[in-house]
């Protein structure tokens, strides 16, 4: 089914908007991003009425919400979530664009054939050139690199977002479920061609650790990430809704798992949901909801002087009074020892990063197991 809304109302944005966001810079760059930032990866497409999106935005807008995550494949179908931002962002918004962070992404399958998929320069350049049409932008400000490829050469996918920034189609350029050994690599490799890569956007929970654990160098790729000055954006920071109260009395029949939408019945096991519901007796101690809790520890402060601290966590939003919930983490982003000890008593993986086999399809660029599973994906 697809929705259509009636002529939108006139917006005009909240005066204090930036009062009660908190702000972090982007790895060794001038950017900054808001600690929450929204995600169109889902309730953006053809799919959901025109007016729930266009409330969401204005309202994260209104919200210190600065930085809109999109992608060429997000939807559905594929592109309409950058079509029907393209609009929002042309009926309400043209006077805005200059405090707006604006961000795509290539790499997972755009279209069918071989050159709707991967790290080539064909693929990278002429998505983003669809993508600024779609949206009807003449750039955006971060573009990324989706995910590893194993079948081209990490030069000629750094070749082409070193190329893309000289041309004045994207501001900055990203990577995303890069590992930590070929984060080192991407990064050093950028920095030599003078256009360094300030973000890697991963996959990041309260029961999806990767990124905390050492890869086969000894360094996480947090640690990875923070030698290189290249910061991390975590997404999936609520575990594919796993950790809100969606599912603490049974799966809601308008939910992701009863869509079957990245979240299966295999993730919702009896083992997952106890912990869930132990993770929501700590939220509640702390005053916050479950969603809050794990968007706040995400965002906690980790490393030496906090050179390890994500900087902004991508939420997804399908109401307002959701996103008004979300955003209310920010009121409350410290820890005391206890709270992060009862949290890590409680919490263990739950199998839900579906984008593993992407990170470890390329470990780095010699990587003899180039070609091993992962190489091919929908996200």
């Amino acid at each position: 089914m697809t929705f259509t809304a009636p002529e939108p109302d006139t917006f005009t944005p909240s005066d204090d908007r930036y009062d009660h966001m908190v702000y972090r810079q982007l790895g060794h760059s001038g950017l900054k991003l808001p600690v929450i930032s929204l995600g169109l990866w889902h309730n953006f497409g053809w799919d959901k009425p025109l007016d729930n999106q266009r409330a969401i935005i204005r309202r994260a807008f209104d919200r210190g919400v600065t930085h809109f995550d999109l992608a060429n494949n997000y939807g559905p179908p594929p592109g309409s979530a950058e079509k029907n931002f393209g609009r929002i962002l042309t009926e309400d918004f043209a006077g805005h664009r200059d405090e707006m962070v604006i961000a795509t992404k290539a790499g997972w399958r755009g279209w069918p054939g071989p050159y709707g998929f991967g790290g080539s320069r064909k693929y990278l350049v002429s998505s983003l050139d669809q993508s600024l049409e779609r949206m009807g932008l003449d750039y955006v400000d971060v573009f990324y690199h989706h995910r590893p490829d194993p079948e081209t050469p990490l030069e000629e996918t750094m070749y082409a977002l070193r190329d893309i920034v000289a041309s004045g189609k994207a501001l900055y350029v990203g990577i995303s479920s890069y590992g930590p050994e070929l984060t080192a690599e991407a990064c050093e490799f950028m920095a030599e061609e003078g256009c360094p890569l300030i973000v890697n956007q991963t996959s990041y929970s309260i029961v999806n650790r990767w990124v905390e654990e050492p890869g086969e160098d000894g360094d996480s790729l947090l640690a990875s990430a923070a030698d290189a000055g290249c910061g991390v954006v975590a997404f999936s920071p609520l575990a594919q809704g796993l950790l809100t109260d969606r599912y603490l009395h049974g799966v809601p029949a308008d939910s992701r798992a009863a869509a079957h939408k990245s979240l299966s019945d295999d993730m919702l096991s009896q083992s997952n949901l106890k912990m869930v519901s132990r993770l929501n007796d700590i939220a509640q101690e702390r005053g916050q909801t479950l969603a809050q809790m794990a968007l706040s520890w995400v965002l906690r402060q980790q490393g030496d002087y906090g050179n390890q601290t994500v900087v902004s966590a991508v939420v997804g939003a399908s109401s307002v009074e959701q996103l008004d919930a979300n955003l209310d983490a920010v009121d409350n982003l410290e820890f005391t020892g206890k709270e992060l000890a009862a949290i890590d008593e409680v919490a263990r993986d739950a199998g839900i990063n579906l984008w593993a086999g992407a990170t470890k399809s390329k470990i780095r660029e010699d990587d003899d197991e180039a070609h091993r599973s992962g190489a091919n994906g929908f996200f």
